[in-house]
């Protein structure tokens, strides 16, 4: 039975809100500009962390995982932006910001990870 990746769950439910913002936005508030921005970085999140899974190496998932949390960074802005601009409420706005930090965290956390796990143990010195 498989385990749950829940970075690429969250991702995946994050880029499905993403795509219904972005159908709301177009249709009931007539924004097409900021929310198509919003729409490319937020769904490639997701992209990239299946990419990431599906990567050849360790420096390959940690390139993809990098991709994915500046695109994480990229849509924290737009989402704040069309909130400032009056395109969001107040209550999208904290729902959606909510989400893309939680990937931030988590993409971050994970980073930290493999960098702790790739560095040389500067503790482990031998004495000749």
């Amino acid at each position: 039975m498989k385990t749950e990746n829940i970075i690429q769950t969250k991702s995946y439910a994050f880029a499905v809100r993403i795509v219904k913002t972005y159908q709301f936005l177009g249709q009931e508030k007539k924004e097409y500009v900021v929310s198509k921005q919003l729409l490319r970085c937020g769904t490639s999140i997701g992209a990239n962390i299946e990419e990431a899974l599906g990567g050849q190496s360790q420096k390959d998932f940690f390139a993809k995982l990098s991709i994915a949390y500046k695109e994480a960074r990229e849509s924290h802005y737009w989402i704040r932006l069309l909130k400032d601009t009056g395109y969001l409420t107040a209550i999208q706005h904290e729902s959606l910001l909510k989400d893309a930090e939680e990937l931030l965290k988590i993409i971050g956390s994970i980073q930290k990870t493999i960098r702790n796990n790739t560095q040389p143990n500067k503790n482990n010195t031998t004495n000749s």
